[in-house]
């Protein structure tokens, strides 16, 4: 029975998969705090993973039953706009709705954050990308 909890069918390189393992032991500061409200199941049962590999991407935290992507930006982002729009637009053009917080969001504001979050947890419906009905 395949894992429905990961992105099947996409091959991961070695350098990606130690780079996600990098970043899962480096996480900031804001990271490890919204983490601490997503990890094993504690946002109503929904399943997160972090710094997940999609494509050729790492996403920050990935639910695969919601199709959700969440990212926490800190201040490298303010000079990479373009490239986080393009990454964005790849996302969303594979089915994944993608929220983006700020390091002070979520640091200034869990709550709200978490709110949002499981309200597009909540509002997902039907397939993930490997095609598995949840």
């Amino acid at each position: 029975m395949p894992n429905k909890n990961i992105i099947t069918g996409q091959h991961v390189s070695a350098e990606m998969f130690e780079r996600s393992k990098e970043l899962r032991r480096g996480m900031t500061p804001a990271e490890a705090r919204l983490w601490q409200r997503l990890r094993a199941g504690r946002l109503e049962g929904h399943h997160f993973r972090r710094q997940q590999v999609i494509d050729r991407f790492i996403v920050d935290f990935y639910c695969h039953r919601a199709d959700l992507v969440v990212e926490v930006d800190g201040g490298v982002h303010l000079d990479q706009a373009e490239y986080d729009r393009e990454r964005e637009q790849y996302l969303c053009g594979r089915g994944l709705k993608v929220l983006r917080f700020t390091n002070t969001e979520v640091n200034n504001n869990l709550q709200a954050v978490v709110a949002i979050i499981l309200d597009a947890c909540q509002q997902s419906n039907g397939e993930g990308l490997d095609g598995t009905s949840r």
